[in-house]
């Protein structure tokens, strides 16, 4: 499954990118693209465990950029 989610607050294209290659190691996701520039993220992973997922994704940016939202 695939979904975009917008976001708000990322500060900076370096942090996007640290975003996205932590959420591209969490178990089960297949590709992920953090932009800065437009403000969005899209997270590829599979279907019965995407809920799950989302949260470990949650977590794992808030890490990386404690002041960035992700509108799920």
């Amino acid at each position: 499954m695939k979904k975009k989610f917008k976001l708000e607050d990322l500060d900076c294209a370096n942090c996007a990118a640290k975003m996205e290659e932590a959420i591209k190691k969490i178990e089960g996701v297949n590709d992920a693209n953090v932009s800065f520039m437009t403000q969005k993220m899209m997270v590829d992973a599979v279907d019965d465990k995407f809920d799950d997922i989302m949260k470990e994704v949650v977590k794992v940016c808030a890490k990386v950029e404690p002041d960035c939202k992700i509108l799920l």
